[in-house]
């Protein structure tokens, strides 16, 4: 599948309106570039400028210093059938990813609420038993965090976390890592979070092959998470934090009364658990078939269905009313208090999709100014893979400013025009994706959100975080590159 035309030749200027470049050509070009993700990094770390203002403000400053006019980048004052570059680079992402993430973030609050990741990791440490019960959280965290997002996740999960580990007497760090491996991968590779589902939309790749590719990329992965969760796990004794038992035991009864007097009926009958896989899988399986009956079935009327019921906006919706009645009607709640719900859950979307609308727009600016061009033959000068450099790149923003979907929609705005004229097939740039989506979670440190969520929930200091959770971060990092790879070499 051919992503869109390529921006005119980097050899000359194409715009005349905007700020003169100091250097003419792909030297400039390249100039306003690196001074572009400089000052981005700039503002994240130093200013601790909001990612979204700083990625706005970087778009629009490399924009101006590439030769973009200003009518280009904002439109005029008078409408006009003319789209801005703006316009255009946050319209054209949010409309494929603000669906997908509103209707993922509903249902994982319905799952969340109506205790079913207590029914899941109740069931699986039956099934596995004491002695295999870190694998028992390991897989919980990998199915349940399909729908959720990583630290709500956590929040819900840790509880049962701390009991594991008290019943035992093990260090915390037995069941707590298998658990965040799980939560952290499907967060970095599957579809409906934020940063695979964003890279999706600016590769043009459909999210059945993102689905296909995360799920063979992801589980050799948290497999050597795991195996690495294990080994630190024996050598680090971190006791339960109590005051975190306390405070987990208090937040439960704070929600339960929230739930109590917003209508909804806590949940004294626990969640089937073939209704709580039923629900998560049920849009994985429409993606995937509508995705597969592309290739297999020639244009016919059956075909046409199973695409239909396999778009994702679709196939999120059947599954979020799915939960609404599975979960909530038949159990009791009123619409009133899905209605609560629903409406709860979607407050903490709003930055993540400003961020990715701002990627976006970076991408945009990038491609229209000729910037895109000049960094695609610069780095096929340097002969690298561009899987590698995909990887690299997102590493690289990763760990200088600690954000995930910053260094995912960045490096996607990056890496897009190197295979533009590469005629890669779709399961290809779903393996890209992958290295970028890799790279994003390497190297969790000290500026990373989800470093001191780790270390706060489970009680273990900052040095031993860094030789558990760091690791294990960089472990399932490398594996995934790894893994994708090795395909991207047969694909």
């Amino acid at each position: 599948m051919q992503l869109a035309a390529s921006p005119p030749p980097v050899e000359t200027p194409p715009h005349t309106g905007g700020l003169l470049l100091l250097i003419d050509g792909t030297a400039g070009l390249l100039t306003v570039a690196v001074l572009g993700i400089a000052l981005l990094l700039f503002l994240i770390i130093k200013v601790r400028l909001q990612p979204f203002v700083a990625l706005l403000a970087v778009s629009i400053a490399v924009g101006l210093g590439a030769g973009l006019s200003v009518t280009e980048l904002f439109g005029t004052v008078q409408k006009s059938a003319a789209v801005s570059v703006i316009e255009s680079g946050m319209g054209g992402i949010l409309g494929h990813v603000a669906i997908i993430i509103g209707l993922g973030t509903m249902l994982g609050a319905i799952l969340e609420v109506s205790g079913g990741a207590e029914v899941l990791s109740a069931r699986l440490l039956n099934l596995f038993g004491e002695k295999r019960a870190p694998l028992a959280m390991g897989l919980t965290g990998l199915i349940f965090g399909i729908p959720v997002f990583f630290d709500v996740g956590i929040f819900v999960l840790a509880p049962i976390v701390y009991a594991a580990a008290k019943r035992s007497g093990k260090s915390i760090l037995l069941y707590a890592m298998p658990l965040l491996a799980g939560l952290s991968m499907t967060h970095a590779f599957l579809p409906p979070h934020p940063g695979p589902v964003a890279a999706a939309g600016l590769f043009h790749v459909s999210l059945g092959w993102v689905i296909l590719m995360g799920a063979v990329v992801g589980i050799p992965s948290v497999l050597a998470a795991w195996g690495y969760a294990a080994w630190i796990g024996k050598r680090i004794f971190v006791e339960v934090p109590q005051d975190m038992v306390e405070a987990a035991e208090e937040a439960k009864a704070a929600v339960v009364a929230e739930q109590r007097a917003a209508g909804v009926t806590p949940h004294e009958a626990p969640v089937a658990l073939s209704t709580v896989l039923a629900i998560i899988g049920t849009p994985l399986v429409l993606i995937l078939a509508a995705t597969f009956s592309s290739i297999a079935l020639d244009p016919s009327t059956p075909r046409s269905v199973i695409e239909f019921f396999g778009n994702p906006f679709v196939a999120l919706t059947i599954a979020l009313l799915l939960a609404y009645y599975l979960l909530g009607i038949r159990r009791g709640w009123s619409r009133k208090s899905l209605e609560s719900v629903s409406t709860s859950s979607l407050k903490p979307v709003g930055n993540i999709l400003l961020v990715v609308g701002a990627g976006g727009i970076f991408g945009a600016v990038l491609k229209a100014s000729g910037i895109a061009d000049a960094l695609a033959d610069t780095f096929n000068d340097v002969g690298l893979p561009v899987i590698l450099l995909a990887w690299l790149i997102s590493a690289v923003l990763r760990i200088a400013q600690g954000s995930a979907t910053v260094a995912i929609v960045t490096t996607a705005g990056i890496v897009v025009p190197l295979v533009e004229d590469q005629d890669f097939s779709q399961p290809h740039l779903a393996l890209i994706i992958m290295a970028i989506s890799a790279g994003s979670i390497i190297a969790s440190h000290v500026n990373d959100g989800g470093f001191w969520m780790v270390s706060k929930y489970f009680g273990i200091s900052e040095r031993d975080t860094l030789k558990s959770w760091t690791v294990l971060e960089t472990v399932l990092s490398v594996a995934g590159f790894v893994v994708a790879a090795l395909l991207s070499l047969v694909i």
